[in-house]
Protein backbone atom coordinates (compact mmCIF):
# COMPACT_ATOMS: atom_id res chain seq x y z
CA UNK A 1 0.00 0.00 0.00
CA UNK A 2 1.26 3.66 -0.98
CA UNK A 3 -0.13 7.06 0.62
CA UNK A 4 0.67 9.87 -0.58
CA UNK A 5 0.95 11.95 2.59
CA UNK A 6 1.24 15.37 3.50
CA UNK A 7 2.22 15.47 7.46
CA UNK A 8 0.75 19.10 7.64
CA UNK A 9 -3.04 18.00 6.65
CA UNK A 10 -5.23 16.48 9.23
CA UNK A 11 -7.40 14.43 6.55
CA UNK A 12 -3.89 12.96 5.27
CA UNK A 13 -2.83 12.25 9.16
CA UNK A 14 -5.94 10.71 10.01
CA UNK A 15 -5.93 8.08 6.88
CA UNK A 16 -2.42 7.02 8.10
CA UNK A 17 -3.44 6.75 11.48
CA UNK A 18 -6.10 4.40 10.05
CA UNK A 19 -4.02 2.35 7.88
CA UNK A 20 -1.82 1.57 10.97
CA UNK A 21 -4.69 0.92 13.45
CA UNK A 22 -5.72 -1.55 10.61
CA UNK A 23 -2.36 -3.21 10.30
CA UNK A 24 -1.66 -2.19 6.50
CA UNK A 25 1.83 -2.68 5.32
CA UNK A 26 2.73 1.04 3.97
CA UNK A 27 5.04 3.10 2.08
CA UNK A 28 4.73 7.01 2.57
CA UNK A 29 5.46 9.49 -0.13
CA UNK A 30 5.74 13.02 1.10
CA UNK A 31 4.91 14.18 -2.21
CA UNK A 32 5.63 17.72 -1.43
CA UNK A 33 9.13 17.08 -0.50
CA UNK A 34 9.39 14.52 -3.44
CA UNK A 35 6.68 15.20 -6.31
CA UNK A 36 5.20 12.75 -8.37
CA UNK A 37 6.78 12.13 -12.12
CA UNK A 38 4.68 12.73 -15.12
CA UNK A 39 3.69 8.77 -15.39
CA UNK A 40 3.24 8.22 -11.66
CA UNK A 41 0.71 10.74 -12.11
CA UNK A 42 -1.13 9.17 -14.82
CA UNK A 43 -1.18 6.01 -13.62
CA UNK A 44 -3.22 7.69 -9.83
CA UNK A 45 -5.55 9.11 -12.09
CA UNK A 46 -6.22 6.27 -14.19
CA UNK A 47 -6.02 3.98 -11.20
CA UNK A 48 -9.10 6.84 -8.99
CA UNK A 49 -10.79 6.51 -12.50
CA UNK A 50 -10.72 10.48 -12.46
CA UNK A 51 -9.25 13.39 -14.89
CA UNK A 52 -6.75 14.89 -14.08
CA UNK A 53 -8.84 18.38 -13.69
CA UNK A 54 -10.41 16.74 -10.51
CA UNK A 55 -7.67 15.77 -8.59
CA UNK A 56 -7.00 19.49 -8.66
CA UNK A 57 -7.33 21.65 -5.24
CA UNK A 58 -8.73 24.37 -6.49
CA UNK A 59 -8.79 26.72 -3.20
CA UNK A 60 -5.18 26.23 -2.95
CA UNK A 61 -3.43 29.75 -3.67
CA UNK A 62 -1.40 28.23 -6.61
CA UNK A 63 -4.57 27.61 -8.06
CA UNK A 64 -5.83 30.69 -8.11
CA UNK A 65 -3.05 32.57 -9.10
CA UNK A 66 -1.63 30.72 -11.95
CA UNK A 67 -5.06 28.34 -13.14
CA UNK A 68 -8.22 29.95 -11.91
CA UNK A 69 -10.52 30.45 -14.93
CA UNK A 70 -8.44 28.75 -17.02
CA UNK A 71 -9.56 25.31 -19.39
CA UNK A 72 -6.33 23.20 -19.67
CA UNK A 73 -5.95 19.41 -21.20
CA UNK A 74 -5.40 16.49 -19.44
CA UNK A 75 -1.40 17.04 -19.44
CA UNK A 76 -1.27 20.49 -18.97
CA UNK A 77 -3.06 19.73 -15.60
CA UNK A 78 -0.55 17.19 -14.77
CA UNK A 79 2.60 19.31 -15.68
CA UNK A 80 0.66 22.14 -13.24
CA UNK A 81 0.94 19.49 -10.63
CA UNK A 82 4.07 18.43 -11.13
CA UNK A 83 4.82 22.27 -10.89
CA UNK A 84 2.83 22.78 -7.75
CA UNK A 85 2.21 20.08 -6.14
CA UNK A 86 0.27 21.51 -3.41
CA UNK A 87 -2.36 21.62 -6.37
CA UNK A 88 -2.82 17.79 -5.69
CA UNK A 89 -5.84 16.49 -3.87
CA UNK A 90 -4.64 14.43 -0.57
CA UNK A 91 -4.56 11.97 0.29
CA UNK A 92 -4.28 9.31 -2.18
CA UNK A 93 -4.01 5.81 -0.82
CA UNK A 94 -2.72 3.05 -3.35
CA UNK A 95 -3.46 -0.89 -3.02
CA UNK A 96 -2.28 -2.89 -6.19
CA UNK A 97 -4.95 -2.07 -8.88
CA UNK A 98 -7.24 0.43 -6.60
CA UNK A 99 -6.69 3.55 -5.68
CA UNK A 100 -8.91 6.12 -3.42
CA UNK A 101 -8.54 9.79 -2.37
CA UNK A 102 -8.66 9.64 1.93
CA UNK A 103 -11.76 12.46 1.44
CA UNK A 104 -13.50 11.24 4.08
CA UNK A 105 -10.39 9.38 5.39
CA UNK A 106 -12.54 5.80 5.75
CA UNK A 107 -12.20 5.63 2.29
CA UNK A 108 -9.51 3.74 2.75
CA UNK A 109 -11.21 1.02 4.50
CA UNK A 110 -12.45 -0.07 0.61
CA UNK A 111 -8.69 -1.00 0.32
CA UNK A 112 -7.63 -2.82 3.65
Amino acid sequence: MTIYHNPRCTKSRQTLALIEENGGDFIIKEYLKEPPTKAELKNVIALLGISPEELIRKGEAEFKNNFKGKSLSDDQWIEAMIAYPKLIERPIVIEGDKAVIGRPPENVLELL
